[in-house]
């Protein structure tokens, strides 16, 4: 009886370690969201309880002596602050753990740094109007953002490394200025490559599609696990993410489907201690295809 106790105890140990095991692995899905008017409101996006992390998209006019632009598509009109409405929205979604991230840049904006001090500036700008500083024109009202996500897809690669130094500084000041990155798979990054190796970013989520040399395609996971291995490897970040169009149309290639994703992709790179979770483009395209809900249990 004494040993079948002992049995007994040591299988709970292992079930327990297990447990322990399985929960230190498991991800979490970053969204983005902004750019499409019909994807509900930031407040509903957080309200589904599938994302762990949402990009506000974006700022995408800065730097080079611009006055700064924010552009959330139908969503909102900030030129008569007709966006700090949202304000409440971050809010609901911090009470729940959410991270609510700005990203700034994408695919169609007007923006590079011309120099560090115009960094600098970019940098005290974020603070002051999104972040824990004041500004009488916060574009999103007082709700204080919880970092900075660097979307850099075009203008220049200079001088991203300083961005991050300058709103790392940030951090001293109280509440943590979270530093994120969505650079293509392709190593190293064209863009953020340099700011990259600051060693300064908490989460990286690699655009894993629109780059056939990097990305899954249909019956083979080796170009896409070589690349998930040198980011992993080579990229000095908390955590990094497999970064995944959320419906065939919304992205020209890189679509998994979420049977091959949970089925092949993930159990293949998830036993990175670097492992981070999935981020997806974007709410609007997981809306139509229901893919968060579909991969959770498994990320």
């Amino acid at each position: 009886m004494a040993l079948i106790k002992s049995q007994i105890v040591v299988v709970f140990l292992c079930l327990e370690m297990l447990a322990l095991a399985v929960s230190s692995n498991a991800g979490g899905i970053s969204i983005y969201w902004g750019q499409n008017g019909n994807e509900g409101t930031l407040a509903e996006t957080c309200a589904t309880g599938n994302y762990d992390y949402v990009n506000i998209a974006f700022l995408a006019t800065f730097g080079n002596g611009q006055t700064p632009v924010i552009n959330l598509a139908g969503h909102c009109d900030p030129s008569n602050n007709g966006c700090t409405g949202i304000s409440s929205d971050v809010k609901s979604c911090q009470a729940k753990g959410i991270k609510v991230i700005l990203s700034i840049g994408g695919g169609a904006g007007s923006y590079s740094l011309t120099s560090s001090d115009d960094a600098r500036q970019v940098a005290t700008y974020l603070w002051d109007n999104f972040l824990g500083g004041q500004s009488s024109s916060r574009p999103l009202g007082d709700a204080v953002l919880d970092g900075i996500d660097f979307d850099i897809e075009g203008g220049s690669n200079l001088y991203w490394d300083d961005l991050a130094r300058y709103l790392s500084d940030y951090s001293n000041q109280g509440k943590k200025v979270y530093l994120t990155a969505a650079p293509q798979c392709p190593f190293p990054d064209a863009w953020v490559g340099d700011a990259l190796k600051t060693g300064l970013f908490d989460y990286v989520w690699v655009q894993f599609y629109n780059n056939p040399p990097c990305q899954y395609t249909p019956g083979s996971i080796n170009d896409l696990e070589s690349a998930w291995a040198q980011w992993t490897s080579d990229i000095p970040a908390t955590k990094i993410f497999l970064g995944l169009p959320a419906a065939p149309a919304a992205a020209g290639s890189g679509f998994i489907p979420a049977t091959d994703l949970t089925s092949k992709v993930l159990p293949a790179i998830k036993d990175s201690p670097k492992y981070g979770g999935v981020m997806l483009w974007s709410k609007y395209y997981d809306d139509q295809s229901g893919y968060s809900s579909s991969i959770k249990s498994d990320v």
